[in-house]
């Protein structure tokens, strides 16, 4: 979730009378507008591999409670066939108690494809806060660890085998299907955790915090530049990379402290985005409204903001809705072999 500096954190009476309206939704929403479109005719038809992303759910009780029924409803699709939850399992306002996290472990079992899923900032970075409990995140982080990646290399929901790169962060996964190359990516909000834990007395981050963050952002490189070569060594059609930090927030203008630990990373998803010759797609939550652009494309102010020196133009970047917006999942098809782009998407309104 984006530190409180960033956006007002949503309390569970607001969430729930937002989550009220999600019955009425509207149909299915396609992208069907510019590149990542889908549908049409021939080539461009779907194929046989469909997988589901949601992110930055559930937030507060209502959402909570309408879990499990959202949990069915994926379920119930029979052209799904994996999900990715990228992130926040709660949100930023609530405790982080050990029971909470067990029960969503529970719920996440009920998926019955494999479920890949990436740690948030809620569950772990900003747990510090005092109306999360007031905890030390980097115990959070390894009770998280814990509960979620008990069995390295073997998804949640239905198991299959993934690949984890680096034994010390089983978080990282990389898997492939349909000629599309995955990688999972440990990369939070709060600047990846290098923003203070002033809820247990810190002005600026410690040792231990920053010693972590780059020692995680290290291997979240790593795995991306090991994927791309594996990508490119078979002749994937597309790399899609998936994580909870919304590094590209179109709703408000950064400061260095709300972004600075990214830089690396984009660096080299750039990098990779230019020497790969398929499709790139970066998937995130964080900033829950649904968006599609290219923020690495000639004339992008992230550019200069992440000391970019060549645009990635390739890359396209998918926010999945989230919070209090959380009204829908999105599913994601691997188009025929020969198609304009490799992956169209449908946002698909909850049901109840």
């Amino acid at each position: 979730m984006p530190s409180t500096a960033r956006r007002p954190l949503l309390g569970v009476a607001v969430l729930t009378l937002l989550a009220a309206g999600i019955a009425g939704a509207a149909p299915a929403l396609a992208h069907d507008a510019g590149p990542g479109g889908g549908g049409g005719h021939g080539r461009d038809k779907p194929g046989h591999e469909t997988f589901a992303v949601i992110g930055d759910v559930p937030y507060g009780a209502d959402q909570v409670a309408r879990f499990p029924a959202w949990i069915d409803q994926i379920n119930a699709d029979p052209q799904v066939g994996l999900v990715f939850h990228v992130g926040d399992i709660k949100n930023g306002s609530t405790r982080c108690d050990d029971a909470y996290y067990r029960m969503i472990r529970t719920q996440f079992d009920r998926f019955t494809d494999p479920l890949v899923y990436t740690p948030g900032d809620n569950e772990w970075t900003d747990c510090h806060r005092a109306n999360n409990g007031a905890y030390n995140p980097l115990e959070r982080l390894a009770f998280d660890r814990s509960v979620f990646f008990d069995r390295p290399g073997t998804t949640l929901g239905a198991p299959a085998r993934v690949s984890v790169p680096n034994a010390a962060y089983p978080e990282n996964v990389q898997l492939r299907r349909a000629g599309v190359s995955f990688a999972t990516l440990h990369v939070v909000g709060s600047n990846n955790d290098l923003q203070p834990w002033t809820g247990i007395g810190q002005t600026v981050a410690t040792p231990e915090q920053v010693a972590e963050q780059e020692a995680r952002m290290k291997a979240s490189i790593a795995s991306l530049r090991r994927t791309f070569a594996d990508a490119s060594k078979r002749h994937d059609r597309a790399v899609m990379v998936l994580q909870q930090a919304d590094m590209f927030d179109p709703t408000y203008t950064p400061t260095p402290s709300d972004i600075s630990a990214f830089r690396p990373l984009v660096q080299a998803l750039a990098e990779e985005t230019n020497r790969f010759r398929g499709d790139v797609y970066l998937v995130n939550g964080d900033s829950h409204i649904y968006n599609s652009d290219r923020p690495l494309a000639p004339g992008s102010v992230w550019l200069e903001r992440y000391g970019v020196e060549r645009p990635a133009a390739g890359l396209e970047r998918i926010t999945v809705d989230g919070s209090d917006n959380n009204k829908d999942w999105l599913k994601v098809t691997v188009n025929r072999p020969g198609a304009a782009q490799t992956l169209s998407w449908t946002r698909v309104p909850y049901a109840g």
